[in-house]
């Protein structure tokens, strides 16, 4: 016997829920309260199962019908239609887009809707056209170069910068989440041939900073490693910092970057300029703003590294001296969404305006200032183990 679009649409609740069969072992399914529910009974290795294919009238007649042929050719296959049901719904779920759409939806808490949307912008414009249908197992580094090398051929060079970072962070909680089960390390490997440990997750910089402020050795030690998040110089640079080169009035370190032998500016924040202070008195009549123990010469260039075990951090893979650039680095891009050139000018990294041209020493000075302060601003708040919410999201 079969069902007619009549007698389906005038299907009316029992005191009990009742079957209106179609034949070939589908019926509608209608409920106490009126509901109409599609549902296939059918056998799989013996076995009675059920499949549901949705409710009436969002389902016609006609297509729970074409479904009902479609299970019934599975089973001819010897495929339980239940099962392929399950797999299918599971890849729609483990697709690269709704893998990222769910690290989003955990990541942007928090965060200010001007740089979250920002952020998902970028994925929706220039990853998911690409690759968001993609299962998240097979994402490898082959499938993303296309896409980073689509958007730097472009010309937006910055903006491939920070969509490989974010791909990073989809493929990581995809691993967490147990949808990747393999290793994905090779991923986008960094361009660095030796990794230099650092410590980047702003919980675990709170605490650092927590146990700076508590180091029992030296003053001048404690006040290098105090110093050290807050310009993320090279170590070498912080090291071998001459009063000379200090203007506390100005809240200016200016000197020569020993490794490309250029000029550059430190803008020193309020609470670098407090500890500049602080230490005056016990190193200002010497040379170096952290002197160390043998006349003449400043602390050597394994004195912070040192400090770091003695605080019980493992050079190798917890934090290094060089770590607190990368600290600063990608908290700066990834949590307070400051510009690439400006991080990058900072950092003292070669940079070349759009004719090529290396930008000099103060270029962007008033804005890497601002960042300065908002950052330290921003450590302060992390070292009182605040709400990680970034204080400034730039444009």
């Amino acid at each position: 016997m079969s069902l007619s679009d009549t007698a389906t649409r005038n299907a009316k609740p029992k005191d009990k829920p009742y079957k209106m069969p179609d034949g070939g072992g589908l019926y509608l399914y209608v409920t106490t309260t009126g509901g109409k529910l599609w549902r296939l009974d059918y056998r799989s290795n013996g076995m009675r199962k059920t499949l549901s294919f949705g409710a009436y009238p969002a389902v016609s007649l006609m297509e729970a019908r074409e479904k009902r042929e479609e299970a019934r050719k599975l089973l001819a296959k010897g495929k339980d239609p239940g099962e392929e049901k399950k797999e299918q719904k599971a890849a729609r779920l483990n697709t690269f887009e709704a893998v990222a759409c769910r690290w989003f939806d955990t990541w942007k808490v928090g965060k200010p809707d001007s740089h979250s949307s920002k952020v998902i912008a970028r994925l929706e414009k220039n990853v998911f056209p690409w690759i968001g249908k993609i299962p998240v197992t097979e994402i490898t580094q082959d499938t993303i170069e296309p896409v980073l090398l689509r958007m730097s051929d472009a010309g937006k060079v910055e903006t491939a910068h920070r969509v490989k970072a974010c791909i990073k962070r989809i493929m990581g909680y995809a691993k967490r989440g147990h949808v990747l089960y393999g290793a994905f390390q090779d991923l986008l490997p960094s361009t660095r041939k030796k990794h230099r440990a650092a410590i980047t997750d702003p919980v675990k910089v709170g605490e650092l900073l927590r146990a700076i402020d508590q180091y029992q050795g030296s003053h001048v030690v404690r006040a290098a490693l105090a110093l050290a998040p807050l310009v993320f110089v090279r170590p070498g640079e912080l090291r071998a910092a001459r009063w000379a080169d200090v203007d506390l009035e100005r809240a200016e370190w200016r000197y020569t970057m020993s490794k490309v032998s250029q000029g550059h500016i430190v803008p020193l924040t309020r609470q670098a300029v407090e500890i500049l202070r602080g230490i005056e008195p016990v190193t200002g009549k010497s040379e170096y703003v952290f002197a160390g123990e043998r006349h003449g010469r400043p602390i050597s260039n394994m004195t912070i590294n040192r400090a770091l075990q003695a605080m019980g951090y493992d050079t190798q893979t917890e934090m290094t001296a060089h770590g607190f650039r990368a600290m600063a680095r990608t908290i700066l891009d990834e949590e307070m969404g400051y510009p690439f050139d400006v991080i990058e000018h900072q950092l003292g990294h070669a940079v070349k305006d759009a004719n090529g041209q290396a930008y000099n020493r103060t270029t962007k000075l008033r804005e890497r200032t601002a960042m300065m302060q908002a950052w330290a601003d921003y450590l302060d708040r992390l070292k009182k183990g605040a709400d990680v919410i970034p204080l400034r999201t730039a444009g």
